[in-house]
């Protein structure tokens, strides 16, 4: 025990980036604002998955973490989308799941958005266009802000979500 505290004190913390860690304050300081400004103070997000490999969603679940925490910014991500602001929708539109992200779509209360996360939603992944794939998200969806990657990283769903709220 004694050896791991040793070279736990000498090594510090490992986990965070310091250069990060004063961009990510800043952001988070303007992220806060505008929620508050534009949706006073609670962005509700829906999260979909019309059918990827849940990597996207493995980042978003880092959101929630005490690093990032988005809930301290005022967004939220909900279980319904009767209760959201944004759809956060993540992989290829699939023939299944085509239909359900059109309802979950149709039951968000206007003003609504719609924000595709990673290469899937924009078919920068590796598939091809086949009977089962329904995709690009453009072509059933109106898409308001993409979040490129695969997977994107938190920081970087972090920075799409203040440049789409710059940008609404």
């Amino acid at each position: 025990m004694i050896r791991f505290w040793s070279r736990r004190l000498k090594t510090g913390l490992l986990t965070e980036n310091p250069e990060v860690d004063a961009e990510l304050k800043a952001i988070q300081n303007e992220l806060k604002s505008l929620v508050a400004k534009k949706f006073a103070g609670s962005l509700a997000i829906r999260m979909v998955d019309s059918g990827s490999c849940n990597a996207c969603e493995a980042e978003c679940n880092a959101l929630s973490n005490p690093y990032y925490d988005l809930e301290r910014l005022g967004i939220y991500f909900v279980a319904s989308p009767r209760h959201a602001d944004v759809m956060l929708l993540s992989g290829l539109m699939t023939f299944n799941m085509t239909p359900h992200v059109l309802d979950a779509y149709k039951q968000i209360p206007a003003p609504k958005w719609v924000i595709t996360l990673g290469a899937c939603p924009v078919m920068e992944a590796p598939f091809e266009q086949t009977f089962a794939i329904k995709a690009p998200a453009e072509d059933h969806l109106p898409i308001a802000h993409h979040i490129p990657g695969c997977p994107p990283e938190p920081i970087e769903i972090i920075r799409a979500f203040l440049v789409f709220l710059r940008k609404i």
